[in-house]
């Protein structure tokens, strides 16, 4: 059981069970805090503490969940291969001063006999959906539950994973789960590289291609702004990514901001995903 001796400002109480995170924000409600979570599959970057950042300005109590899903990995992905580093992970949020850390083991958050799936229509299926089957029913499923164990005043994400933001802002609001779903910026290299855990699987030589991506992307946008047809933006842009030197593009396409179908009157976005040996990266840019 969480002991409440854990005095607030110090280092983050570590906390394994969802009985124990519900004592933890319920005692934290007893003070009047707001509390904010930042859910995570560990391995964190500095986007991650950029997260735990903004969370510290809108609330009282910040919850940085860690936890690899396995729900929202596909067949053909190794869950296995996820990287998992709690002691440097531990070490980064004590130095952001994250309050609490909660840490689940998979029996906790899928007890034997789970049998209950969130999944959307819409917005969940083109691009990440097309070519990850089942992926957004994990991420949806997983969410709503860490949503419904902290029950917290705002939630953070990165727009890096613009798609997952629009599913889970949706989800969200169809669900009616009181939280506010905050976007935070991507945060990026000194070269403009998204940061993101799998960026550890580029060689130097890879990591000389993959900075390409970004600057390829803020080039389409420039041309969407000058009134250049989507269709010609959108086949100079993968050629772009073919003479860089990325092996394969999983798809590169201009789609509305809010819903992710083909272009309305409405905001539009740029989104890509391309391998770049074992690394699958995605990044997207406002028009």
């Amino acid at each position: 059981m969480y002991s409440f001796a854990h005095e607030w400002g110090q280092d983050p109480a570590v906390i394994k069970t969802v009985a124990d995170i519900r004592a933890y924000v319920k005692h934290a409600r007893m003070g009047e805090r707001r509390v904010a979570l930042v859910p995570t599959m560990g391995a964190l970057h500095e986007g991650h503490l950029e997260l735990v950042r903004q969370a510290k300005n809108k609330a009282d109590s910040v919850i940085v969940s860690i936890f690899v899903n396995p729900a929202q990995f596909g067949r053909n992905e190794d869950l296995s291969a996820y990287p998992r580093t709690w002691d440097a992970d531990l070490e980064k949020l004590t130095s952001v001063e994250a309050n609490a850390i909660f840490y689940p083991a998979v029996a906790q958050m899928y007890p034997e006999g789970f049998a209950t799936y969130v999944s959307l229509t819409g917005v969940s299926q083109p691009l990440e959906g097309e070519r990850r089957p089942g992926h957004f029913a994990g991420v949806a499923t997983i969410v709503t539950k860490l949503l419904l164990q902290c029950m917290p005043d705002f939630a953070l994400f990165g727009e890096k994973d613009w798609q997952q933001l629009q599913v889970i802002k949706k989800m969200t609001a169809d669900l009616n789960i009181p939280v506010e779903i905050i976007g935070v910026p991507t945060v990026r290299d000194e070269n403009g590289l998204a940061l993101s855990s799998r960026n550890a699987y580029l060689t130097a030589e890879q990591y000389l291609i993959a900075v390409r991506l970004n600057k390829i992307l803020f080039a389409m946008a420039e041309r969407l702004r000058q009134g250049n047809p989507l269709a010609t933006v959108q086949h100079q842009g993968a050629a772009e990514l073919f003479q860089a030197g990325f092996d394969a593009i999983d798809y590169l396409e201009i789609r509305d901001a809010a819903t992710l179908q083909m272009p309305g009157p409405g905001p539009l976005r740029i989104l890509a995903a391309v391998k770049c040996g074992r690394a699958r990266l995605i990044d997207n840019v406002p028009v």
